[in-house]
Order: C-alpha cells, then sequence, then structure tokens
C-alpha cells in the first residue's frame, strides 16, 4: 500500500496547500521552467516570486529559483486568492458528533472552493471557526439553494458517508416557493432526461430515457404563490430547478430558469427560494436512524411583502 505523503507546510485560512507531480521526464533544466509551461495562466514573474519567497516546497522544503527540475516528485504551494465579495450570511450548526456534522448553509454561500469563491465557503469558514482542519464535505449543495449539508470530522469515516449519498441511500426533501397554479395538478413524479454540458451555465431537459426523478407536492398556498415540498429520487445538476421550470412554475430568485439573468455577486436581494429542509438516513457506521431538520425559512413564504408574486 503506498504511503501518503503528507504536505510540508500547513493549511492557510482552513485550505490544503496544492500539489503537483512533476512528470517523469522532460526537456527542463529547472522547476521554474517547467511551471512556467505548466501553469499558463501565472505569470513567469508570479511564479519566480513565489520561489524567490519559498513559498513553494519539495518534500524536504521550499525550493527557490534556480531549483533543477526533478523527475517524478512532488510539490505544493498556496494558490493565490481571488478577490471576493463577504457573504454576510452565518453557517448554523445543526448537529455535532464524533464523527459528523450537519450545518444550515445559507443562500450564496458555497459549500466548497471553487472559481471565484474560495474563503467564501462553508467548508473554509468551518474548518477554521471550529478548528476542525480535517473536515471534509459529504455531498454539496447549490451556492445559491439554503439549507441543510453534512460534513465529515474523521477523515476515516469520510469513505461510509459520501458513499450513502452516492449510492442514494439518503432521503432528502427540499421547500421551494413559486407561483401559485391552480390548473396544475399535484401530487405528481416528474421525469425526465436532463442534460449539462461543460462550460455551459444552465442545463437542459432533452428527449430520450428519463435519468432525472423528483416528487412534487403542494403543502400550501396564498396570495398567489405556492409552498412545494420537493423529493428528489436522481441528483442531476439544477434537477429542482428544471423540473419547476417543466412545470410552468419556476422557483422565485432563479436566475438560470426560464431565462440566464447576470446578477452580481454582492447583490444579496432575492435569493433563490428553494431549501434543503430534510435529510434522513441510516448511519452506516452505528446503524441508528438519523434525521436532521433545518431550521430556515424561505422568506419569500415568511415575508410576502418582501416578494411580490410574479404574474400569472
Amino acid at each position: 500500500m503506498r504511503r501518503k505523503l503528507r504536505p510540508p507546510l500547513p493549511p492557510r485560512h482552513g485550505l490544503d496547500p496544492a500539489r503537483l507531480r512533476l512528470p517523469d521526464e522532460g526537456h527542463w533544466r529547472t522547476l521554474l521552467e517547467h511551471l512556467v509551461d505548466r501553469l499558463p495562466r501565472l505569470e513567469p514573474d508570479r511564479i519566480e516570486q513565489m520561489l524567490r519567497e519559498e513559498r513553494i516546497f519539495g518534500q524536504d522544503g521550499p525550493l527557490g529559483v534556480d531549483t533543477p527540475f526533478a523527475p517524478g516528485t512532488f510539490i505544493w504551494f498556496h494558490r493565490d486568492l481571488p478577490e471576493e465579495v463577504p457573504v454576510p450570511f452565518d453557517v448554523t450548526v445543526v448537529h455535532r458528533d464524533e464523527h459528523l456534522l450537519v450545518v444550515d448553509k445559507p443562500h450564496f454561500l458555497a459549500t466548497i472552493p471553487r472559481g471565484r469563491h474560495v474563503l467564501e465557503t462553508a467548508l473554509v469558514r468551518l474548518r477554521h471557526e471550529l478548528g476542525l482542519p480535517l473536515l471534509s464535505p459529504a455531498h454539496r449543495l447549490d451556492r445559491v439553494t439554503a439549507g441543510l449539508v453534512m460534513f465529515v470530522i474523521t477523515p476515516e469515516s469520510r469513505g461510509a458517508y459520501q458513499t450513502l449519498f452516492r449510492d442514494r441511500k439518503v432521503h432528502k426533501e427540499y421547500e421551494a416557493i413559486a407561483r401559485y397554479d391552480p390548473a396544475l395538478r399535484l401530487p405528481r413524479t416528474v421525469r425526465s432526461r436532463i442534460v449539462k454540458e461543460r462550460g455551459v451555465l444552465a442545463a437542459q431537459e432533452i428527449p430520450g430515457e428519463p435519468n432525472a426523478e423528483t416528487h412534487v407536492g403542494l403543502l400550501a398556498h396564498r396570495d398567489g404563490l405556492g409552498r412545494y415540498r420537493l423529493v428528489p429520487a436522481t441528483g442531476r445538476t439544477h434537477q429542482l430547478r428544471v423540473h419547476m421550470n417543466g412545470l410552468g412554475v419556476p422557483i422565485l430568485g432563479d436566475t438560470f430558469y426560464p431565462d440566464l439573468v447576470e446578477t452580481p455577486l454582492d447583490d444579496f436581494t432575492r435569493p433563490l427560494q428553494l431549501l434543503a429542509k430534510t435529510l434522513e438516513f441510516e448511519d452506516p457506521l452505528s446503524g441508528a436512524p438519523r434525521r436532521f431538520t433545518s431550521g430556515l425559512d424561505l422568506r419569500a413564504w415568511t415575508s410576502l411583502d418582501a416578494w411580490a408574486a410574479p404574474p400569472a
């Protein structure tokens, strides 16, 4: 069994350093020459500066501008962080034990670092605020969706809990607010084929064998709005949003469906009215039943003055 290499430098802001393995062969004389070719998004002067400041490490310590290219070895470094807009909402702990951490994630906060969102993510915040550097997500929730997210505290338990989601052994329920249509017969199960191409923001429904299934029910309605219960049997990208849009009642605050609307990252005024309300499963370690319920509410339902019903 191959021994896992430990990073030679500590986490920063709750983030582990990036790791790169150098090719087994190559024409480069120095590490600097290789990294200039390997990392085209970084200016050569920036790479040289990082080496001079001893910010790039090998297994035995910091590396310099004259470090020879060493085939097959590993290097570690912390990436430059993007400028981020602070998300002015807190992550709330719902449950914590030896292995599991369950939280209520607010709207607009990404689950894990990706692209323009690094420090302003639930994972990095929790690692820093709770002193849990090895915390890892058991699953993910869209940045614009609020509600329950489950993290694993102990690395040795990570696989067991992540497998629950992979094998669809977690019962998930969502709530959504959308226009009320009295002609829409509910409850019903929606099945369709959803595809999302790499580089394209929105997913779409196309003809073919269904790969997405959602049970949709109506919990209540008033003042032209409906409060819906959504139970996904599958986990396609944007599945709930696509299915609600397909029924003619797109979720309030959705900037992707039916139309793509650009919204500044510092605009927190109209969050997507979708909430991950319930997680229920059999604990893979103890065998005990687990059920967690979000303490959050959807603003369009609790503060009708702030959300006028869309036109019919």
